[in-house]
């Protein structure tokens, strides 16, 4: 390269500088350095050059350079435009396949500088090639790499595998989560990924914690149920890994969750069979139990007829195992109907000091053989309820049998009741042997103890908690149990919505009673003593009512009552409640009738439905009494 040659701006080359240039660059061996003339003739050539491209100086000076190139940029010109371009802008850097002279290709860094002499006029090219083949291999492994990785991921469909940014939102979603959680990449990406969690894992925050931990420890696993798009649930075993880059930066984390549902039903059924053989095995132990002492007596009685102290002990032994025997079938007998539906509560009103003292009478004999006493703490004032006396009167009952079961003899067992806002509060509070922190919800499911059958001194057929709860949620309430752990007693509270107690009639102030709101009621229900209870209540409320027991009792009553409200009952037998309301609305007396549905069905298709069937109100059994005149009042 001359003096005269060198670019826009460069200082002079003198002569000493211009050899320290050629012995330098001729030093290089890992680039291809040489120049060009104008036409892209080569002029120079370093020995990098014959490393890289395997001529040698005397091969290669005076050949064009677009013997490098293979014949495709050939073909489309790439040699002249590469020139081309450098000579507008300056310089002009390029990739892509060049060739050896043994016709080998490798992968080019091309850097091409155009050269001006002192007046600006282009005398040639510099040209600077860096052998990048191995570079480019590594890359294009890593890329291959990361594409089969991809590809292996995506074509997973047992496990759903996603990415979520360092938020918890989801940046990208393979064909298994598809699969498993129902969205579509398209519907989920972007979107947070607590919309897999239930509603009470979101207000315990959940998904937050398990993100909190997954970043501080680097790993969390969990199993649970989780949402899919149709709303449907799932059990899954989840992990979330939090990722780092190579500066420990958090990038986000990877999740990693496999459908469980079949697995979890599998241990369920395990665990029903294991109840179940559990049960048969304490249901013959329990049986067995009364009858020998039964057979005892009978045998004592057969002895010894003439013995009046004898046989008077062996009779009363016999009541009491009889008494034991029955509430064992009474108790079967009841978890059977409920399993099938098949209990109807009696509603009625009710104060609950009658229940609790109800439940005492009831317990009392086994209270009594242990010489235990209870101790009963109320609010001041009337507890209203609209309830089942018998039933809620058994729950009372099952709960004293149990504390008293697992509390030793001479012990005292409390019972409280108050009202806190429009919900009474049972309490039943023994200082017997308490329960494990890890059965204080299973000892409510059916055929559970916390002991081992056949190995506690108490017995029982793990009936009487699940009875209970099932009786209090129909309802409407809910029983559940807290404890301080084994040794330390139990706390079983029972909570049930209050019935409104009718106002006292205001007397305005001229000394005239104040008349009370009068409404004409229709109330449809084909269950008499359902309909039979309000019509009481409601009368006590200074409404006018009128019963039909069924559809086409209905109609009549209707067209000679002409009731303000009809309350109507949907699930009745031959004519339902939308077959009743269709023929009300027909008669045109019924104008200015107000249509209120009655049933057991809450969700908001059923009010949809009865929307639709011209109910202009839907109220859910069972109702609270102050919930419903309001309702007839038109508030």
């Amino acid at each position: 390269m001359s003096s005269a040659a060198r670019s826009p701006g460069s200082a002079p080359v003198t002569g000493e500088t211009s050899a320290s240039y050629r012995l330098l660059v001729e030093s290089i061996s890992d680039y291809a350095i040489f120049s060009l003339d104008a036409t892209g003739h080569i002029s120079s050539w370093n020995a990098g050059a014959q490393r890289i491209k395997g001529w040698t100086r005397d091969e290669i000076l005076g050949r064009h350079f677009s013997d490098f190139y293979t014949d495709e940029a050939k073909a489309r010109n790439w040699p002249a435009l590469e020139l081309e371009a450098a000579a507008r802008l300056g310089r002009f850097e390029d990739e892509g396949w060049r060739l050896r002279k043994d016709g080998t290709q490798f992968w080019a860094n091309v850097v091409i500088t155009a050269l001006h002499d002192e007046s600006g006029k282009l005398v040639g090219f510099g040209k600077v090639t860096r052998d990048m083949t191995e570079q480019r291999r590594t890359a294009e492994a890593l890329r291959q790499s990361e594409e089969t990785f991809r590809m292996l991921v995506e074509s997973v469909k047992d496990y759903a595998i996603f990415m979520l940014d360092v938020g918890g939102h989801v940046i990208s979603w393979n064909s298994g989560a598809s699969y498993i959680k129902g969205y579509r990449r398209d519907e989920i990406l972007g979107k947070h990924f607590s919309v897999f969690y239930p509603a009470e894992d979101l207000a315990a925050g959940k998904p937050a914690r398990e993100l909190v931990v997954a970043r501080e420890v680097g790993r969390i696993e969990d199993e649970g149920w989780r949402v899919r798009k149709d709303g449907s649930l799932f059990w899954a075993n989840v992990t979330i890994t939090a990722i780092y880059d190579e500066k420990r930066e958090l990038r986000g984390f990877a999740k990693v969750t496999r459908d469980m549902s079949e697995r979890k039903r599998l241990e369920e059924l395990e665990q029903s069979e294991r109840r179940m053989n559990e049960f048969l095995a304490t249901l013959s132990h329990e049986l067995r139990n009364p009858l020998a002492p039964m057979r005892n007596a009978l045998t004592v009685m057969q002895l010894r007829p003439d013995d009046p102290g004898a046989m008077l002990k062996s009779m009363g032994l016999v009541e009491r195992q009889m008494s034991h025997l029955t509430r064992l079938v009474d108790d079967l007998l009841d978890v059977g109907r409920i399993a099938a539906g098949k209990i109807d509560l009696r509603h009625e009103p009710v104060d609950a000091n009658d229940i609790l003292t109800l439940g005492i009478e009831a317990a009392e004999p086994a209270l009594a053989a242990k010489s235990q006493t209870v101790t009963v703490t109320t609010d001041s004032g009337p507890m209203p309820l609209l309830v089942d006396r018998t039933r809620l009167t058994q729950v009372m009952q099952n709960l004293l049998l149990n504390a008293s079961k697992f509390s030793p003899p001479g012990a005292a067992i409390a019972v409280a009741a108050s009202v806190r806002q429009r919900t009474l509060v049972i309490q039943v509070i023994d200082h017997g042997r308490g329960i494990s922190p890890g059965s204080l919800e299973s000892i409510f499911n059916l055929f559970v103890q916390e002991d081992r059958p056949g190995s506690s001194a108490q017995g029982g057929l793990g009936i009487g908690l699940s009875l209970c709860r099932s009786l209090v949620e129909m309802h409407g309430g809910s029983v559940s149990a807290t404890s301080e752990g084994p040794g330390m007693g139990a706390t079983f509270t029972v909570q049930l919505p209050m019935a409104a107690m009718p106002d006292a009639t205001p007397v305005p102030d001229d000394g005239t009673p104040a008349t009370t709101p009068h409404h004409r009621i229709l109330l449809v229900d084909d269950n008499r003593d359902a309909a039979d209870s309000m019509s009481i209540l409601l009368e006590m409320s200074g409404h006018e009512v009128t019963i039909a027991y069924d559809g086409m009792e209905a109609i009549h009553a209707a067209a000679r009552v002409r009731p303000d409200v009809a309350l109507i009952d949907l699930a009745m037998p031959g004519m339902d409640g939308f077959a009743v309301i269709h023929a009300l609305r027909g008669m045109p007396a019924l104008a200015n009738t107000r249509y209120v549905a009655l049933t057991g069905f809450g969700q908001s298709s059923d009010r949809e439905q009865t929307k639709a069937a011209g109910f202009h109100m839907h109220l859910v059994k069972p109702i609270e009494l102050d919930v419903l005149l309001k309702v007839i009042a038109g508030d």
